[in-house]
């Protein structure tokens, strides 16, 4: 591969790390003049010491990070020293603190916008776990939703919904420290789903409302947007990982070969040829010398990976339905991550779930081909992410890491600067 032009001295690069169960990737990116992004580098190791999305061993994950980035650095021709990391482990909670203050038919002003969140800081509350997010979902005056910008218009009341994404504290730290062990800062952890749906759902489809169901390798995110905004998730502790082990388990044979197996001849759908293609198998102990191979038939594969499908397919209905994406309130599905490229994969979830389903790939131009697909998703959304300049909460390191009650006051005060910031 060549190697690409650096960017201009003086600009600030902007680097992604997504750290999953099957792989640890990176990618360097020069956000531009204009924030369209150019890809300056990409980097890809198997993931070591890293289990549903934990960090399981600190020097086998430290390993494999650090050679991920080094491999960035090396295409992009340059070093970096900050990333923006994806946090995809289960135990993600999502809450939503609406807040309301009067105006008095009066014009808003930049303090009006103060006080509603002032008003929020008894309601935002992470109950110990790690704030991410901070989300301003929706804003609404005098009843009417959907109001982006309320500077400068004339209410009676001013109210915004603030969605809170935070986590078990623990996890987050073990993340943050095996980063910064690779001697990397940590510009921010960002929620997987928050990176994910940045890189694959079009802004229409984020106003209209669409569920976005991440199929990683040990975790599966089921997240709801709608009005443009992030509204409600839910972790489920299974993936592609799950199929590989089953296949492993069924036939008697290697992760990897089970795997190869999963990719090569697996489906998520069905056909009568399925009964008459042959696979041959190779067992844990080898095969003996004169023996014939093993055989299975693609249908008996099939039969593996759609039991573990229609479990996993179950939990997503039901975390869909809790999310309140059902009825004449649901939409579209979009699929993504690694088990979404299992073939028939859209076919069969449309079937089982009852809605119009897609795959989702990143958007982002100048992705190299290998890392163009679902699986890469979450990576270049943290990409997009970090070069936007969205309203959130990402600040780690400052001392103020875990909200608790009485702790809500600091975030308030980081909102109201992020505000007054972007308007």
């Amino acid at each position: 591969m060549s190697r690409r032009l650096p960017p201009p001295p003086g600009r600030k690069l902007v680097t992604a790390l997504d750290i999953g169960s099957s792989k640890i990737s990176a990618l360097i990116a020069d956000p531009g003049e204009e924030g369209a992004l150019r890809i300056l580098g990409t980097g890809q190791r198997e993931s070591r010491g890293v289990k549903r999305g934990f960090i399981a061993d600190m020097e086998q994950a430290e390993a494999a990070i650090r050679e991920a980035v080094e491999q960035a650095e090396r295409i992009a021709g340059t070093n970096i020293d900050d990333v923006f990391v994806g946090f995809a482990a289960g135990g993600l909670a999502s809450t939503v603190a609406s807040v309301e203050v009067g105006i008095g038919g009066r014009r808003i002003e930049r303090q009006d916008i103060d006080e509603l969140l002032r008003a929020g800081r008894d309601s935002i509350n992470p109950e110990g776990r790690m704030l991410l997010h901070a989300l301003p979902a929706l804003y609404t005056l005098d009843g009417v939703q959907g109001v982006r910008k309320p500077l400068g218009l004339h209410a009676d009341k001013l109210a915004v919904d603030i969605h809170v994404i935070a986590a078990e504290p623990s996890p987050v730290r073990n993340l943050d420290v095996c980063v910064r062990s690779a001697h990397l800062g940590v510009s921010a952890i960002v929620a997987s789903p928050v990176a994910a749906g940045r890189a694959c759902l079009s802004e229409e489809e984020r106003e209209r409302g669409v569920a976005l169901v991440e199929m990683g390798a040990g975790v599966t995110n089921v997240s709801v947007f709608a009005g443009g905004m992030l509204v409600g998730l839910k972790s489920l502790p299974i993936g592609g990982i799950d199929i590989t082990d089953d296949i492993a388990s069924a036939f008697g044979t290697r992760r990897v070969e089970a795997e190869r197996m999963k990719c090569f001849f697996g489906s998520a759908a069905t056909s009568p040829r399925d009964n008459h293609d042959m696979i041959d198998l190779s067992p844990i102990a080898g095969v003996e010398e004169g023996t014939e191979s093993a055989r299975i038939t693609r249908a008996q594969l099939i039969a593996v990976i759609r039991q573990r499908l229609d479990q996993l397919m179950g939990e997503i209905a039901c975390a869909l339905k809790e999310l309140g994406f059902a009825g004449p309130f649901g939409g579209q599905i979009v699929l993504t991550g690694g088990a979404s490229e299992l073939k028939g994969m859209a076919d069969y979830a449309q079937g089982v779930l009852g809605r119009a389903v897609r795959v989702g790939r990143p958007r982002l131009l100048g992705l190299p081909e290998a890392h163009g697909g679902p699986a890469f998703t979450t990576l270049a959304g943290l990409a997009l992410f970090a070069a936007s300049d969205e309203l959130d909460l990402r600040r780690f390191g400052d001392g103020e890491k875990t909200v608790q009650k009485g702790d809500e006051g600091n975030m308030v005060q980081r909102l109201i600067s992020l505000f007054r910031s972007n308007y």
